[in-house]
């Protein structure tokens, strides 16, 4: 069960009560060892047994003419479900899905979890052809999914067929009124009374997380989903999302490139500040089982004039030089010891003794909820508000082993997890110096000694990035591992040890184990702390100000989350703001920036744990955050007394996520370029399935958008 719960309950859109539950404090000791998970013991897993996996670049398929006739690097990249090794050798396999070439490379199959790293130069279209072949190779049939579906959220939904107008019903929330939930081993389709998790073709939806300037049809709206084009697609299924059409056109027609079946076109104009960028299933409903089954992968964007050849050296005023090489190209063995630059994508899973992928089919496993089930109920029947693998995975295998000179290295450090925050302990590594250089947004105002600003650790939420230059040329040789600190449960901030327990130490408490040896030639890299980094632009003084409301659902009939929720606040800041106004994704959009015009959003977080909140489309500036009150009327405005804390130094220049910690107000600096069609949302994945999102509607609505 997860511990520190705190939400609002609603009813009729009026605040009722504050509630709170679980274990703080002296009481959080006693959840001490490993989360619970599949049926492998996690500490039966032998750690530090696979060497770590550099991911490679994916290879162009062409080179094609863009609408305005520029050359764009050209990708055919398709989904599938592999086997891949991510247990040490000895023990099983594991089925995932993961990305990758869709006619391989060599004639060999190529896909992966994580996949490989589409490298794209600054300023320099990419165009890609994303294929949904979540199908039996030898038959064509569609391949259910590896999880329990929930049917009872607001979904994909594809099978609800289109009404005798044609109208799709798809992307809806299901009424289930007259029937129960059983487990799909329970389920007996003739008997009208039951209904099961949704066992049909899935549906894909591909987002560049970090994409700035992105067209809305190239920006995996969660509605403009696709299926399979599989042989055995149900007549009563929908071939794709209620906003695919749409898009499809719209892709043609600024593009020219309409999607098809099974695949949907995307174009990335590259022109955002070079960085390190992640693509991922985005669809709705589904993003937190899809892209834990694997289907995500890095996407870096290098060169132009705020990339590492704008950062100066100090002490001589020429380009600083970074460590390198990177693997720019396909190869088949990467030879170790190559690469001085690489990404680490950095996730947890749990795992069945067969090797297969274990996540929750029930809400029973995170609170023991086992009543009052939709319909009859409130609660969704296989919904968990947040999953903590008990299993640490770096690039796809399970604490992994990285040997490294005794020189400096440059890491591009994704948070993957599912819900979990993460607190890197490089300080646990003697000898060693980190600094960090960039987050998801490019390069920061200057160099971070975490050492000295932050005692060694490294803190990231989930769909966070970071660029740190680590150097190994003090540590001493041999085997050091780096830890994790964040705990097991939801993150609320703090520190580890005093605010709350952290990883367990046997599991997930360690990341991946670096093996130090001899350096083999001279580092001509330029240590961090000298180089000068270029600025991000600043945004001009905001005109308009959202004050935007993060709040949880509770059930009416247990003590228990049964959504997570964004919202707007009303009131005034004199007498107080009621977050009364939360918003579903069905309702009209509320948050409709104009074109250009620069905006504060004031981020108020009334639950008890931090969200990290992502925005499509842009970079943003975080400009400072204040601690909040509530009064017994429910009222919430900035504590008496308190002052606005600035941005921390990692959170300089831009970002595209943003930590909103609980009892607080975050301000962040937005100005949208492009209009269109986007979303908002938590990036804890599981809230983002289930309420925590909305659409976002930048510019003049579209007259022909399709209705809910």
């Amino acid at each position: 069960m997860i511990g520190r719960r705190a939400f609002l309950t609603y009813s009729s859109g009026t605040v009722l009560s504050l509630y709170l539950s679980g274990a703080s404090g002296s009481e959080a000791a006693q959840l001490v060892g490993s989360a619970p998970g599949g049926s492998l013991d996690p500490r039966s897993i032998p750690p530090f047994a696979t060497p770590l996996a550099v991911p490679t670049a994916m290879p162009i398929t062409s080179v094609r003419k863009t609408a305005g006739r520029r050359d764009a690097d050209y990708y055919e990249i398709s989904v599938r479900q592999l086997r891949q090794q991510m247990l040490p050798l000895g023990l099983p396999t594991t089925t995932v899905w993961g990305y990758g070439p869709a006619a391989g490379v060599g004639g060999r199959q190529v896909h992966s979890a994580p996949s490989m790293t589409i490298e794209a130069p600054w300023n320099r279209p990419v165009r890609v052809k994303w294929i949904n072949e979540l199908t039996d190779p030898a038959t064509g049939r569609y391949r259910p999914h590896l999880f329990a579906v929930d049917p009872t959220l607001h979904w994909a939904n594809p099978g609800q067929a289109p009404d005798a107008l044609g109208t799709r019903r798809t992307d809806n929330r299901p009424c289930f009124s007259g029937r129960r939930y059983v487990p799909p081993a329970q389920y007996n389709p003739s008997d009208p009374g039951q209904f099961t998790a949704y066992q049909g073709p899935v549906p894909m939806s591909v987002h560049l997380h970090g994409a700035v300037g992105v067209g809305d049809e190239s920006d995996g709206y969660p509605e403009a989903w696709v299926l399979p084009a599989a042989t055995n697609l149900p007549a009563d299924h929908a071939s794709g999302g209620r906003w695919r059409d749409f898009f499809s056109a719209k892709s043609l027609s600024r593009n020219g490139s309409a999607w098809g079946p099974g695949y949907t076109m995307a174009h990335y104009p590259n022109d955002n500040r070079p960085s390190t960028l992640w693509y991922h299933d985005h669809t709705l409903g589904m993003t937190r089982l899809n892209v834990y089954a694997g289907a995500a992968g890095f996407y870096i964007v290098r060169g132009g004039p705020q990339g590492d050849g704008a950062v100066l050296d100090s002490r001589t005023g020429a380009k600083a030089v970074f460590p390198g090489p990177y693997a720019k190209d396909y190869q088949d063995n990467p030879k170790p010891g190559k690469y001085f630059e690489i990404p680490l994508a950095i996730q947890d899973r749990s795992f069945n003794a067969d090797g297969s992928l274990f996540y929750p089919d029930t809400r029973e496993f995170f609170d023991g909820l086992t009543e009052n089930y939709l319909p009859t109920g409130d609660i969704p029947p296989v919904w968990n508000p947040e999953f903590f693998g008990n299993t640490i995975i770096v690039n796809g295998a399970t604490w992994p082993y990285l040997t490294v000179q005794a020189k400096r290295y440059r890491f591009r450090l994704l948070n993957g997890c599912q819900a979990r925050f993460l607190i890197l302990d490089f300080a646990r590594i003697p000898g060693v110096r980190v600094w960090q250089v960039g987050n998801e947004g490019g390069f920061l105002a200057a160099p971070v000694d975490l050492g000295a600003v932050a005692g060694g650790r490294l803190l990231m939420a989930p769909a966070e990035r970071a660029d740190v230059i680590v150097d190994f040329s003090g540590v001493p040789l041999g085997n050091h591992v780096l830890g994790n600190l964040g705990p097991d449960e939801p993150y609320g901030g703090g520190q580890p040890d005093t605010d709350f327990v952290p990883a367990d130490p046997a599991t997930t408490g360690r990341i991946l184990q670096f093996r130090v040896v001899p350096a083999l030639a001279a580092d001509l890299s330029t240590p961090p702390e000298f180089m000068v980094l270029p600025q991000a632009p600043m945004l001009p003084a905001a005109t308009v100000t959202r004050r935007l409301a993060l709040i949880e659902h509770s059930s009416a009939f247990a003590d228990g989350p049964v959504a997570a929720m964004l919202g707007v606040l009303d009131g005034d800041p004199t007498h107080g703001f009621v977050a009364g106004s939360h918003r579903m994704w069905s309702d009209p959009v509320s948050q409709d920036p104009a074109i250009g015009v620069t905006e504060v959003w004031e981020l108020h977080n009334l639950t008890m744990d931090a969200h990290p909140i992502h925005i499509h489309e842009i970079a943003f500036e975080v400009v400072d955050r204040q601690a909040l009150e509530v009064d017994e009327e429910m009222r919430c405005r900035v504590a008496q007394g308190s002052s606005p804390r600035p941005p921390e130094p990692w959170e300089t220049g831009v970002k595209d996520t943003v930590i909103a910690y609980p009892g607080e107000v975050t301000r962040v600096r937005v100005r949208f370029k492009q209009g269109g069609r986007f979303v908002w949302h938590c990036h804890i994945v599981e809230h983002e399935d289930n309420e925590m999102m909305l659409p976002l509607q930048v510019g003049p609505a579209y007259p022909d958008a399709p209705t809910p």
